[in-house]
């Protein structure tokens, strides 16, 4: 089965098990082949199904996910962590992991996203726009500007005409989410698939210009993958039918 790895802290100790005996990773057996893929955070509940589903298809491959902020994840691809394949939120940050010669031929896109405005389920600060979102007083969290969430949020605000002043810039849509979730905001900007994922434990308000902010993300085999040929298999398997099943039910875009 798929398993997520903690984020950022085990990065740099991923292990990689290559095939033994010379074994190819075609006619693998249980347990020959650790498949890692840094997925970005928004991705974790598409891809851990994604996993299932290939793993299912290529017996002996385990898939392991380091699920974390896109440009975290860029960061330790260019510092040369241990992986397979690289699936970012958005192009701009996966365009840094190409300038850094990390990733092996062209990215693809393979989904798109938006973002949402959450609050909790009373939403005690009486949230129905951006706008109130933005009213002095207001506990608002939003993504740090580097992180893809965090630039989508910017250009929403631009396009609104809105000067944002949260109280806090997390470095993953998630941890946006977990502090609307557990009280600690008045409302968060996360990205719609995670606001459908939360159901009742939030309360979303509909955004009416939420597609001047498209993120568009990309997926690429990484240059150093031990097992390249599984890394391009993987990511055919996200941009062929069962991917975009997956990722359809999950609640995102098509390229």
């Amino acid at each position: 089965m798929s398993r997520a790895l903690p984020a950022l802290a085990a990065a740099s100790a991923l292990a990689l098990t290559g095939c033994a005996g010379g074994v190819s990773e075609a006619g693998a057996t249980a347990g020959d082949v650790t498949l890692t893929v840094f997925a970005a955070a928004s991705l974790a509940d598409a891809f851990e199904e994604i996993g299932e589903r290939f793993e299912v298809e290529h017996p002996g491959v385990e898939v392991r996910f380091n699920v974390a902020g896109s440009s975290s994840l860029a960061q330790q691809i260019r510092a040369g962590a241990p992986a397979d394949v690289f699936a970012s939120a958005d192009e701009p940050t996966m365009d840094r992991a190409v300038e850094a010669d990390a990733v092996s031929g062209s990215p693809r896109p393979f989904a798109t996203n938006v973002l949402a405005l959450v609050t909790p389920p009373d939403n005690p600060a009486g949230i129905a726009s951006l706008q109130d979102a933005a009213a002095e007083g207001v506990d608002l969290v939003v993504c740090a500007p580097q992180v893809p969430c965090g630039a989508a949020t910017a250009t929403l605000a631009a396009d609104a005409g809105l000067a944002l002043a949260p109280v806090s810039e997390e470095s993953s849509v998630t941890d946006v989410l977990g502090k609307v979730t557990s009280g600690e905001a008045d409302a968060g900007l996360v990205y719609a698939t995670d606001a459908a994922a939360a159901g009742d434990a939030v309360h979303a308000v509909r955004l009416e210009r939420a597609g001047s902010a498209v993120n568009t993300y990309p997926i690429a085999a990484l240059a150093h993958s031990e097992h390249r040929e599984l890394a391009e298999a993987f990511v055919e398997f996200v941009l062929g039918a069962p991917g975009r099943q997956v990722l359809r039910d999950d609640g995102f875009g098509a390229p």
